[in-house]
């Protein structure tokens, strides 16, 4: 493993001497645009494991993309090479079916501490609710993004995150009532608090997430990627394109349904993946939103 091809998958070319926030932004901002939050592997016959150099070979060498516990994980791995202070936090996910916050620790996210200030980098939650910039830790204050505002809120210790979205319009309107479609204009994301992870402290939710009949991910077929622009997902066969700020305060929501045969096509076109096994897609009707 080293960092250089690392920095060749995602492209980015700019200083590795800086530990400022500007550069880690930077760097951040290469990694969600290059490497794609997806879930594939559960899809095709392949098992997500932990180990750093699985990780490391799975998106650098394969090219492929993975779920917060491989995105987060790697990059905390640059980070704390490159010398920055970065550390592991574990969040509960936030169900908007349920209306509450899950009960178990699924969302591994890296916290940096720069010059005396804590951000949050996650780079691994994709679609609308993927931040683009580091966010301070810092409560009750709107940190307007491209995605739109997202804001902490803390409470006896434990930290929340939610983001308000702009209006969307969406041109194909067979798909205005898609349960994939996020009906709150405030969404809760997750919450957590600031007690140091490890790897470790996820080794049974990997397990769960992708074998567990409940689970999201087991129902869910799930590939996303940010763009300069917003962001691209195929969720099933649904292909989905977003572009922030179409118009003032609005989104464009574009939606497409991909035949069986067209969707390896997608993947390498749209998300520039290449998958060693074929994919069974499926998207049962549940609690993920766009």
């Amino acid at each position: 493993m080293n960092l250089e091809e690392y920095f060749v998958r995602t492209g980015y070319k700019g200083s590795l001497e800086k530990q400022d926030l500007e550069t880690l932004t930077d760097i951040f901002q290469h990694h969600i645009r290059a490497v794609p939050f997806e879930n594939l592997s559960i899809h095709c016959g392949e098992t997500i494991t932990l180990e750093l150099e699985q990780v490391y070979n799975k998106i650098v060498r394969r090219k492929r993309g993975g779920w917060c516990m491989e995105n987060n994980q790697l990059l905390g791995w640059v980070l704390k090479h490159l010398g920055y202070d970065a550390s592991f936090l574990g969040a509960y996910v936030f169900n908007p079916h349920q209306n509450a916050y899950a009960t178990l620790m699924t969302h591994l996210l890296v916290k940096v501490v720069i010059d005396g200030k804590a951000y949050i980098v996650d780079a691994g939650f994709g679609v609308s609710y993927q931040m683009w910039q580091p966010m301070e830790l810092v409560s009750g204050k709107d940190q307007p993004q491209a995605p739109g505002v997202f804001r902490f809120t803390e409470k006896n210790a434990v930290w929340y995150l939610e983001k308000l979205r702009r209006k969307q319009y969406i041109p194909n309107q067979s798909f205005s009532n898609s349960d994939l479609l996020e009906k709150k204009e405030c969404r809760k994301i997750y919450m957590f608090s600031l007690e140091p992870r490890t790897v470790e402290d996820f080794r049974f939710q990997c397990t769960y997430l992708q074998t567990s009949p409940d689970s999201l991910f087991t129902k869910k077929s799930i590939c996303t990627l940010q763009t300069t622009e917003g962001f691209r997902a195929l969720i099933g066969w649904t292909l989905t394109e977003t572009t922030y700020n179409y118009k003032e305060n609005m989104d464009l929501v574009e939606f497409v349904t991909v035949e069986d045969e067209e969707v390896e096509k997608t993947l390498k076109e749209k998300f520039s993946i290449t998958l060693d096994r074929k994919l069974v897609p499926i998207n049962v009707k549940g609690p993920y939103t766009i």
